[in-house]
C-alpha cells in the first residue's frame, strides 16, 4: 500500500474509531472538504471541527475501500459506507472521493460523490418507465 493510500486508510479508520488519529497532520493547513451532499469546511481546523462534533451526534459503522485510482497529484477512492445517528436513523450508499494532494501528500482538497445502493431497472417490465415512489437521498 502506497503513502496516498495509507493517509486515507487512516482517515477512514478515525470514523470507524470515532478517534482523531492525526487529521491536523493529514490535510493541508487550507484543505477544502466537500461532502456529497453540499456541506463544505475550509481549513484543517474547520475539518477537525466537523469531525469532532458529527461523533457526537452519530456512528460510522461500515467505511469499505473498493478500489483506488491513481493520477499525479489525484486519487479517487471508491468506497460503500454505513452509518447511524443519534436517532436511530441508518444511512448507507456506494460512494466515491476524489482528492488532490498537495507535494508533500498532504490532502488538499477531498470531494465526495454519492450514489444510492438501491438501484432498480425502471424498463424492467416494458418501455414505460416505473419509477419507485420514494424521496430522493441527499446526495
Amino acid at each position: 500500500m502506497n503513502r496516498r493510500e495509507e493517509t486515507i486508510r487512516l482517515w477512514f479508520d478515525m470514523w470507524l474509531q470515532k478517534k482523531d488519529l492525526g487529521i491536523l497532520k493529514i490535510f493541508s493547513e487550507n484543505a477544502v472538504y466537500t461532502e456529497s451532499w453540499g456541506p463544505k469546511y475550509h481549513g484543517a481546523s474547520k475539518i477537525k471541527l466537523w469531525f469532532d462534533e458529527w461523533n457526537t451526534r452519530g456512528t460510522v459503522l461500515q467505511w469499505d475501500i473498493k478500489q483506488y485510482f491513481h493520477n499525479e497529484s489525484q486519487t479517487i477512492v471508491e468506497w460503500y459506507f454505513k452509518n447511524t445517528m443519534n436517532n436511530g436513523k441508518v444511512e448507507a450508499f456506494d460512494g466515491i472521493s476524489l482528492i488532490e494532494w498537495t507535494p508533500d501528500d498532504k490532502i488538499q482538497s477531498l470531494k465526495e460523490f454519492g450514489c444510492n445502493k438501491n438501484n432498480y431497472d425502471p424498463y424492467q417490465n416494458g418501455k414505460t418507465p416505473q419509477f419507485k415512489e420514494e424521496a430522493a437521498m441527499w446526495f
